[in-house]
């Protein structure tokens, strides 16, 4: 019965995750949403202002704190390891459709793109950000970054073994090809308010943090093996030429598989 339980609560915590992507992409579009980054402007700039920021970090702490191995080493005293990620995930939830739910917009333009070529252009890119991001989670394995392979597995009577340590695709070109798709889907627009400034601002600015933190950890973790990886793939930008590859790599796990 308990196995049960955890894979319905598994599924259940996934499809809410596809239900709040689905509308965090239309709310930053402004399209298909009752309340989006640039619905009419409530209350003054500076009440915005501290409220947007208040939502992004709760946003930025939820995400990372919840990711930390000694975070988690406590929190799976409480919530049973099979659905310690589905939890993750279900909270992760919750913070993104608080920020969507209580956004402030503030409607001074920064640009205004008017020419087609350019909207369009400006629209493809951000298009390649939100499909970016679910296609990187698929290059390692996206059932066990949502938590879904944890719960089936514990469903199956099998023990949770850790993802072997690969750099597959956009991985042998950039350390964080995640973050670069998120930063696309938040930047890239053709009419940039101030309001959606402050949350592209905001939110690149936790992925550049947590990125540095993520890495350590997975330092401490990995040890010379990830340490060689760092040395040989650049974080965001890929060197141009071939593929790089990291040395001495190992059977230890994806390197995404610590993200939040």
């Amino acid at each position: 019965m308990k196995r049960s339980l955890f894979f319905a609560y598994g599924v259940i915590c996934y499809l809410l995750f596809l239900g709040i992507y689905a509308y965090f992409c239309a709310f930053t579009a402004n399209v298909l949403t009752p309340w989006s980054i640039d619905a009419p402007v409530v209350g003054s700039w500076q009440s915005a202002v501290v409220i947007n920021l208040a939502l992004i970090a709760a946003f930025g702490i939820q995400h990372s704190v919840m990711a930390r191995p000694a975070f988690k080493r406590r929190w799976t005293r409480i919530v049973p390891q099979p659905i310690e990620r589905s939890t993750y995930v279900l909270a992760s939830v919750i913070v993104t459709a608080l920020l969507v739910w209580q956004w402030r917009p503030i409607d001074a333009v920064i640009w205004d793109v008017q020419n087609p070529i350019g909207r369009g252009a400006l629209w493809a890119l951000f298009a390649v950000g939100w499909l970016m991001v679910p296609l990187v989670t698929l290059m390692i394995n996206h059932f066990d970054l949502f938590g879904l392979r944890q719960v089936w597995l514990y469903f199956q009577g099998r023990e949770y073994e850790s993802l072997p340590f690969r750099t597959p695709l956009l991985y042998g070109h950039i350390r964080h090809p995640l973050y670069v798709g998120w930063a696309l889907a938040f930047w890239a627009t053709p009419t940039m308010t101030a309001g959606h400034l402050l949350f592209a601002v905001g939110l690149t600015g936790y992925m550049m943090a947590a990125a540095l933190v993520e890495e350590r950890d997975l330092i401490a973790h990995f040890g010379h093996h990830y340490v060689a990886y760092c040395q040989s793939v650049p974080r965001y930008l890929p060197r141009l030429g071939k593929r790089s590859k990291p040395q001495n790599e190992s059977p230890l796990s994806a390197p995404g598989s610590a993200r939040g």
